[in-house]
């Protein structure tokens, strides 16, 4: 008898030992499309947010193609890993709720973080900034520029990206009152794709000949219109500005392609997603006028909609573009 119990107990143990360790807490970061040099910045934040809370393991995913329908693939495979929270950047805010919706009711946290997911798909929504505020930044690139006014155009990411939307909105807003010398001609979509954001910029140049600025809030638009200007020989002519990662960017300033650019850090944004996601996985509630520490960034307080602001964007231009390029 002693020596079934001994083999008993033997094997159980032999049992747990083999068993994988999932003590770990996973949260899956989903951006819009790999291979885009924004989202591999939030990633790096988002290693050290989870070096620094310690147990947890990052996985870092998306789609090649920034659709809604390759996302909702991504998403329908997280929820078979069973990861305990989502935090995501939505290619479309509305048609990604059913998935996410899915993953809540399977206990998985779901964040939406610089391109926001609908109320009824998220717990919280992290803007990078203040909606308002960036879209009058977008404007005022251009306008500082542009002393007696003149021509724009925006080249912005897929029609359906929320946060693009939303800052577009907010630009055409304060046109009449604070730059009515700038005459808005087009808006453009280039997906988020360098091939299509380049065609779509040629189109522009070709279809407005008194075009003086093209303004891309997106990282990808922003660096093929540069680069059109630039291989066009409109140096001078035509100023691009918009939304630019500094590494990226820094060539444009550099030869004169753009006067100056806006970001925030991608690196502090997908560190405070990895630090909210965390706290509705310990148990904290999303609920309106809560307030979040977001680690070394400092702290969020939620709106009626569980949405809050990160931080204000920040201008790069010839006097700092070199110092920054060599961060993000």
């Amino acid at each position: 008898m002693k020596l079934i119990k001994l083999l008993a107990t033997t094997t159980a143990v032999a049992v747990l030992l083999a068993a994988p360790a999932y003590a770990q807490t996973r949260i899956a970061l989903v951006v819009k499309s790999l291979g885009n040099g924004f989202f591999d910045a939030a990633n790096k934040g988002a290693q050290e947010a989870a070096a620094e809370i310690g147990g947890i393991e990052v996985i870092y995913t998306g789609p090649t193609a920034a659709t809604a329908e390759a996302q909702i693939e991504v998403i329908n495979s997280l929820i078979a890993q069973q990861v305990d929270a989502i935090a995501i950047s939505a290619n479309d805010p509305d048609a990604l709720v059913p998935a996410l919706q899915k993953a809540m009711e399977r206990g998985i946290k779901v964040v939406s973080f610089d391109s926001g997911v609908a109320e009824a798909g998220r717990q919280i929504h992290l803007n990078p900034s203040e909606t308002n505020l960036i879209g009058e930044t977008i404007i005022k690139l251009a306008a500082d520029y542009l002393p007696e006014g003149g021509d724009v155009a925006i080249l912005s990411a897929a029609s359906t990206a929320t946060n693009q939307n939303a800052w577009i909105d907010a630009a055409k807003a304060v046109l009449p009152e604070k730059f009515p010398n700038i005459n808005l001609v087009a808006t453009v979509y280039g997906d988020d794709d360098s091939v299509k954001s380049t065609d779509e910029a040629k189109g522009l140049i070709a279809a407005y000949p008194n075009l003086k600025a093209i303004i891309a809030p997106t990282t990808v638009g922003v660096v093929a219109a540069a680069q059109v200007v630039t291989d066009m020989g409109l140096i001078g002519k035509i100023n691009v500005t918009g939304l630019a990662l500094p590494s990226e960017f820094k060539q444009f300033i550099d030869n004169g392609a753009s006067q100056a650019v806006a970001l925030w850090n991608p690196i502090d944004l997908g560190y405070s997603a990895v630090f909210l996601a965390n706290d509705l996985i310990k148990g904290e509630e999303a609920a309106p006028g809560k307030t979040f520490s977001i680690g070394r960034v400092g702290e969020v307080t939620l709106d009626d909609t569980n949405s809050a602001a990160m931080a204000v964007p920040f201008q790069f231009d010839k006097t700092n573009i070199e110092e920054f390029s060599k961060i993000y």
